[in-house]
């Protein structure tokens, strides 16, 4: 990320107005699509409770973990902070299973991710979390984007990503793409291969669908909200084990923001609550993925003496 000159962050300082000043103009077809998947995800989960084989749910715990690691370690580590380098195979993998998760196209989540990091709780970060839980959850997807957060978005450096055939090839399909991959395909592999019901397989495909979003989601308002800061008390971001179990590794916020570019997101990895990180060590073992970029301990540990709350890095 580029460095803030004097002037910008001294503007940004002026960006957060008090909450009675902000406009919510709200997307009203957002808000009614919300409505309606989550409604047919509840649908789904009383299948779940009683007519849908075992088959049909493990087979989308399945597709929940491919398009959790989409997002985390395709999505968030690889693209957004270039927290390493993937060769094709890797990258077509990681873009195939980040349009199960369908979290709008990897290149919109990308832009999205750096805005936040440049602009961490400001009104030019897509999900403020200082403007509360709901906004910083969901609210932010069922509202138009703040002033600031379109004026800034220029500052954003984007050409790598653009520069990237992979990513080109899904924002280009995007909506026919990675519906099929989110919903089509998902639906009707159960109805063919071991007589699901369409009805069944559709609405436990789109439970999937509402708990990978808000798996995602959680690292928005809960590990910016709830939690240890063992790294930095100065930023809101915290260290949430609960939110890192979701997320398959996205909960150890407090150390992420203060070291983005660790490919771990977490100090030594913490791998029985980060399966991306373990993900990312499998294809490093085999060659796929390469120039993993990490901290020194020794830094991290002087960093958390110096800044930190005091509780460990788990954030007890």
């Amino acid at each position: 990320m580029e460095p803030q000159s004097t002037t910008e962050t001294e503007t940004l300082m002026d960006q957060v107005d008090p909450q009675a000043a902000r406009k919510y103009e709200i997307v009203y077809p957002s808000v009614f699509t919300f409505l309606y998947i989550h409604a047919a995800s509840l649908y789904g989960l009383y299948l779940c409770f009683t007519s849908a084989m075992w088959s049909t749910i493990f087979f989308n715990w399945f597709l929940f973990m491919l398009g959790m690691t989409g997002i985390t370690a395709g999505a968030h580590r690889l693209w957004t902070h270039r927290a390493y380098k993937a060769k094709l195979p890797l990258q077509i993998i990681l873009m195939l299973m980040n349009s199960i998760a369908f979290q709008y196209s990897a290149i919109n989540w990308i832009r999205d991710h750096r805005m936040h990091h440049r602009f961490s709780d400001t009104d030019a970060d897509p999900h403020n979390a200082s403007r509360g839980f709901f906004f910083s959850h969901i609210g932010w997807l069922m509202v138009k984007k703040h002033p600031e957060l379109r004026k800034r978005s220029k500052l954003i450096d984007m050409s790598d990503i653009y520069a990237n055939p992979v990513l080109v090839f899904q924002q280009k399909y995007a909506v026919p793409f990675m519906g099929s991959m989110c919903f089509l395909l998902p639906t009707l592999i159960p109805v063919y291969y071991w007589g699901e019901s369409l009805n069944i397989a559709l609405h436990v495909a789109v439970l999937r669908y509402i708990i990978n979003l808000h798996a995602s989601l959680s690292v928005n308002s809960f590990a910016h909200l709830f939690g240890a800061k063992p790294y930095d008390v100065n930023i809101n971001p915290v260290q949430n084990p609960i939110v890192s179990i979701a997320s398959l590794g996205k909960g150890f916020h407090n150390y992420h923001h203060v070291y983005p570019w660790d490919y771990r997101t977490a100090e030594l990895g913490n791998n029985w609550l980060n399966f991306s990180t373990k993900f990312i060590d499998f294809f490093a073992l085999i060659g796929w993925a390469y120039d993993l970029k990490t901290v020194p301990s020794d830094v991290v540990k002087a960093r958390a003496a110096r800044c930190g709350d005091g509780t460990n890095e788990w954030g007890w």
